[in-house]
Parts: C-alpha cells; sequence; structure tokens
C-alpha cells in the first residue's frame, strides 16, 4: 500500500473521536489565548487612561501602544525558549505552561490597581504582564500546531492544523464580541470607569477550561516514539539554528512562506480596522462590527484550504494568496474608501492639496515605538494631512523656508515646533491645525465641524443588510479570505519543514518572526509612507512588496511536502 493511496483512504474516512478531541483541545486553548492577547490591543485607549493617566492623553496613548507592542516583540524569544523545551521535555506539557501564564497574566491585568491607586507600579507591572503574555503565545502555537500535526493520520494535516489556524480569528472575534457586549451592557461610562476589566477577569473560565481538557490529553505519537528510541536532541536551538542543514530551511520559512503570510494576514485582519478608523474616519463600534462579520463569514476559508492543501499542496494555494493580495490591494481599498466614506473619497479625488516646502527639512516618519519626535515644519504639516487623510503633493519650496500648505488657491503657512516657546508653543500649533481644518473644509473635506452624511454608520449588530454595509461586509469577506488563503495551510507547511527531533524550536522562531515584527511593523511603516508621500493608499506597497518577494522566494526555495512522512526524520523532502 502506498504513502498516496493511504492519504486517499484517510482523507475519505471520518474522524475518530480521538482526532476530534486532540483537534478540541489544542484549537480551544489557542483560541482562548488569542483572546487574551487581543484584549489589550483592543482596550489600549481606555488603558492608558487607567494606567497612564500622569501623563498627557497623547503621551499616555504611546505608552498604551508601547506596553502593547511589548507583546508582539516578546514573541520570538518565547518561541525560542518554549520551543527549546518542548523538544526537550514533550509537547503537551509545553503549552499546557504557556496558557498557564496567558491565563494568569490576563486575569492579574482585571485585578491591578490603576495608577491613582499604586502610582508608578501600575504601568510597570501592566508591560511585565505584558511581556509575559508575549512569551507565552510564542510558545503556545509552535506546540499546538505540532501537537495536531504528529496526531493527524497522512494526507489529513492540512486539515487537522487548519483548525488551530481559525483560532487567531476566533480569538479577535470573542474578544471584539465581549468587549461590544459588556460595554453595550453597562454603558460607555461604567465600561470606561471599572466594565473594562470584565473582559480580562472572564478570562479565568476560559482558562479553567483550557487546561482541564489538556491535562486529558497524551503526548504526541512523534514524540513519545522520539523519546523512547533515544533520539531526542540534547541542544535543540544550536542544532535547529546553528547547523546550515536545518537553518537554511528556517530561513526559508521566513521569507518563501511566513514573512507573505504574515503581512496579507495583518492586512486583511488588523490594517483593515486601521484603514477604517484612523483613514475613513468609521467610528469604532461600526468598524468593530463590519470586520466582526466578515470574520464570521469568512473564516471557514481556513478549513476550505488547509483541507485543499491536502490534495494539491500548501505551496500553490499560499503563494495563490500572496500574488491575489499583491494583484488586487489597491482597487480593493479604493472601493473600501468609496464605499465607506464616500464624501472623503470625492475629496480625495477632486481637491488639490499641495505642501511647498524645502525638502531637506523632511524625515520619512517611521516611528513603530510611538515615542520619536519629528519638529520640523515639514513633518509637522506632513503628519497633520496624514492624519486628516488627505491626499496631497509635495512641491519643492525656498530653502530655509517653513512648510505652506496650498489648498485650492489658499495658502498657509506651517511652524517649526524647535522655534516656538512659552505660551506660542500652545497657540501656534492650535491655530495652524485650524486653519488647515476651516481650508480643507471649505474645499469639501469632511473635517471636525463639517457634516458628513455618506460615512457609513450601524445602529446596532445585526445592522448589515443595507446597501453600504451589505458591500463593506463584502469587501472585507474578500480580504479575509485571503488571509485564509495564505494562513489555513502554513501550519502544515511549517511543521513538514523540520525534523521531529527540532520541530517545535525549528518552526516557531521564523513563524513569531514573520507575524511579530514583520506584520506588527505594518501600521508604523504604513503610516510613515502615506506621509512621506501624500498618498493614503502609498502604504499598501508594503504588504505588496514583501507578498511578492515571499511569492518569488516560495517557489524558486520552497519544497513541496505534503506527502512526507513526518515520523521518519530520514525521509528527505520533495523537490520543489
Amino acid at each position: 500500500m502506498t504513502m498516496a493511496f493511504d492519504a486517499d483512504a484517510n482523507r475519505a474516512r471520518p474522524m475518530t473521536r480521538e482526532e476530534k478531541r486532540v483537534i478540541m483541545a489544542s484549537s480551544a486553548g489557542t483560541i482562548f489565548e488569542w483572546y487574551d492577547f487581543y484584549l489589550y490591543g483592543s482596550l489600549a485607549a481606555i488603558i492608558g487612561a487607567q494606567f497612564f493617566s500622569s501623563f498627557p492623553e497623547a503621551t499616555r496613548n504611546v505608552f498604551a501602544l508601547l506596553a502593547f507592542a511589548a507583546g508582539f516583540l516578546v514573541r520570538p524569544f518565547g518561541a525560542l525558549f518554549f520551543g527549546r523545551l518542548g523538544d526537550l521535555v514533550g509537547r503537551k506539557y509545553t503549552f499546557l505552561m504557556t496558557i498557564l501564564i496567558m491565563g494568569a497574566s490576563t486575569f492579574v491585568v482585571g485585578l491591578l490597581p490603576n495608577y491613582d491607586q499604586i502610582g508608578w507600579l501600575a504601568p510597570v507591572i501592566l508591560i511585565v504582564l505584558r511581556m509575559l503574555q508575549g512569551l507565552a503565545l510564542g510558545g503556545e502555537y509552535g506546540g499546538a500546531v505540532v501537537y495536531v500535526a504528529e496526531h493527524a493520520p497522512p494526507g489529513r494535516r492540512g486539515y487537522f492544523t487548519s483548525w488551530i489556524q481559525t483560532t487567531a480569528t476566533l480569538g479577535l472575534l470573542l474578544s471584539l464580541m465581549v468587549i461590544l457586549g459588556v460595554r453595550s451592557y453597562v454603558g460607555e461610562a461604567e465600561f470606561a470607569k471599572w466594565g473594562w476589566r470584565i473582559p480580562f477577569l472572564l478570562s479565568i473560565f476560559l482558562l479553567g477550561i483550557s487546561v482541564w481538557i489538556r491535562l486529558q490529553m497524551e503526548e504526541s505519537p512523534a514524540f513519545k516514539k522520539m523519546k523512547e528510541e533515544g533520539t531526542q536532541s540534547k541542544a535543540p536551538l544550536s542544532e535547529a539554528f546553528g547547523q546550515w542543514k536545518n537553518a537554511k530551511f528556517a530561513l526559508i520559512a521566513l521569507f518563501g512562506l511566513v514573512a507573505g503570510q504574515a503581512v496579507v494576514w495583518y492586512t486583511g485582519q488588523f490594517y483593515a480596522l486601521f484603514f477604517l478608523q484612523s483613514i475613513l474616519r468609521v467610528d469604532m463600534y461600526t468598524a468593530n462590527v463590519l470586520i466582526a462579520w466578515s470574520l464570521i463569514i469568512g473564516t471557514g476559508g481556513f478549513i476550505v484550504f488547509g483541507s485543499l492543501s491536502d490534495r494539491i499542496g500548501r505551496k500553490p494555494i499560499i503563494l495563490a494568496g500572496c500574488v491575489l493580495a499583491a494583484l488586487t490591494y489597491f482597487p480593493v481599498f479604493k472601493l473600501l474608501s468609496e464605499t465607506a466614506n464616500p464624501m472623503l473619497a470625492k475629496a480625495q479625488d477632486t481637491v488639490k492639496v499641495s505642501v511647498i516646502v524645502d525638502k531637506d527639512q523632511c524625515s520619512f516618519q517611521f516611528n513603530p515605538t510611538g515615542t520619536a519626535k519629528f519638529t520640523s515644519s515639514c513633518d509637522i504639516t506632513k503628519a497633520l494631512l496624514a492624519r486628516s487623510s488627505v491626499n496631497y503633493t509635495v512641491q519643492e519650496g525656498p530653502k530655509g523656508q517653513p512648510a505652506k500648505v496650498k489648498v485650492g488657491d489658499k495658502e498657509i503657512a506651517s511652524y517649526d515646533m524647535a522655534t516656538l516657546s512659552g505660551d506660542a508653543a500652545k497657540t501656534v500649533p492650535a491655530a495652524f491645525t485650524k486653519a488647515v481644518n476651516d481650508a480643507l473644509g471649505a474645499a469639501g473635506y469632511p473635517v471636525a465641524g463639517v457634516a458628513n452624511p455618506t460615512i457609513v454608520k450601524m445602529n446596532g449588530f445585526f445592522d448589515i443588510f443595507r446597501g453600504q454595509t451589505f458591500m463593506l461586509v463584502a469587501i472585507l469577506t474578500y480580504l479575509v479570505i485571503l488571509v485564509t488563503m495564505v494562513y489555513g495551510p502554513i501550519a502544515a507547511a511549517l511543521v513538514e519543514l523540520f525534523p521531529t527531533r527540532i520541530r517545535y524550536t525549528g518552526m516557531s522562531l521564523p513563524y513569531h518572526i514573520g507575524n511579530g515584527w514583520f506584520g506588527g511593523l505594518m501600521p508604523a511603516t504604513s503610516f510613515a509612507m502615506i506621509a512621506q508621500t501624500g498618498d493614503i493608499y502609498y502604504g499598501l506597497w508594503y504588504p505588496i512588496v514583501i507578498a511578492l518577494g515571499t511569492f518569488v522566494i516560495g517557489m524558486i526555495f520552497v519544497p513541496e511536502n505534503k506527502d512526507k512522512d513526518i515520523f521518519s526524520d530520514d525521509v528527505k523532502p520533495q523537490k520543489a
């Protein structure tokens, strides 16, 4: 009986009870870990007010985002630490440890006194808890994926692991639903005061369920077989990344699969939400509900494409998703603008705005930590227009002169922050902002004080059957389907690249570098690109270029291993 025949037979048979338990135990726990992780991001503004209240509003928001970013930055270190542990002591006990750390850290955030109660200790403890969450998540994903893949029968690894791939989206959806539900029940004022703690405290029940389920499970058969034969790695880190025969697959995984997957995933779920709220000025409730509906409708695609990858391979589906994203992002986001905020889209197309400036004064405003200060007249002007979602061009002006904004025939002089002091440091920026907004409003831009009856606004969760909202859900669902194409088969593809003895370590690091850094830097990079060029769509070049790069590298270097026997490390990967 050949491997192919076995695979076909396995695909045709129903899933056993034990296999269902394996998937449920791994997926349920990972959903709850993502739920915990995303709660902070969804509530960053409120958390900033609670734990950084001694600072001005803009500064406290910066610190809140810094604490959020800390969770992303430490994920690769969690992957290294827990990946090594998983290859040394076992898959089951390692990701049991990660869920305990994640759940406990999240629950404590719900109990943590704020700045007014315990002073500077509050933000310090918060950042420590956030870093613990990131470390735990760095170990959780690899453990869950490896555990499921090593239980999966031949020919069904893509289908089995695709259930794990739904967990990030379902965790995001669960966090949004809980937040919206609690906010509606207690009211906006009470939610900001104390109700925000409830979603964090509820995580203790999710933690209890997850731990109970996972305690019932056995160790993975591949790890048990390796342990019985005494073939475990004594030094997983050095073997995975210190030996070229294995390290090259980590690089291939990162640049030929994960980098493109990460930017498509972040664009479809996070950048779409950022674009709706920050660029198109859609209110938070409406934007979150639109994203939630697209996730509800599109999440089944993870299972579809994971299962399809068992038949035609992981590589063609992932790389096709990268190419489709690169080819369609510009028209899709243009349509998103025209549908969500027609008045703004019309102004961007018809109102001529330019910045006249000595270009030597201009910086590339890349600010991932939110701590950089841009004080030249050029940077101040560009940042103001970018935040106002204005399309503009840049013209060379007189050397050494402050920048000017030209809206139609009207010119407004900017200022250099370094030259201001005393009362002028407050009055001049406010006057400049007002003058620019007045000119934009008179020209047709929907700015503060200008009514915008065309912008989308939802009055309830089920208010999606009007033409405008229905179309937006359809557009966002398309972006989620692209996410499911690249993300559904990625777990199986990564598992199959590495031998059993270093599998947990080898696959975790490229996954978390790709998603934590390539994906996590997207909003900051895209905003800098928008401010630099004056084009609200220019930031899309970031995911497009990376997705195309992944396509090229993946086509050349990534092997297709869908029929590989992952229980035998002696089996060579098939040729690409």
